[in-house]
């Protein structure tokens, strides 16, 4: 049974740092293209960022270019994303995915196979 389970959220000050984790269990991990998805109260599900199989290619949504780092640990079966200089704009559910294709940027939800139940992220003014 794969399970993906997502640690870290809470509530954090604008401009405060946060990291949050996802532990995988049941897959191959690093057979997996890993993506963190969020979602803010009233609005669609939106990609933040992905880590391909090995960590060495990465990409971002433009709003937390430069301030969100995603990377993984395969020998651990974690992915994190280290979140900086957070704005109230960045409250949201925050969710990992697993996909098994890679070679490009997966954007989409329906490219990713297994979800975990997400965690909170909130960011007071």
């Amino acid at each position: 049974q794969v399970r993906l389970v997502e640690s870290g959220g809470g509530l954090v000050q604008a401009g405060g740092s946060l990291r949050v984790s996802c532990a995988a269990s049941g897959l191959t991990f690093s057979g997996y293209t890993m993506g963190w998805f969020r979602q803010a109260p009233g609005k669609e599900r939106e990609i933040v960022a992905t880590v391909s199989y090995s960590g060495g290619t990465t990409y971002y949504a433009d709003s937390v270019k430069g301030r969100f780092t995603i990377s993984r640990d395969n020998a651990k079966n974690t992915m994190y994303l280290e979140m900086n200089s957070l704005n109230p704009e960045d409250t949201a559910v925050y969710y990992c995915a697993a996909s098994p294709y890679g070679g490009r940027w997966l954007r989409r939800e329906l490219e990713y196979v297994y979800w975990g139940q997400g965690t909170q992220v909130t960011v007071s003014r």
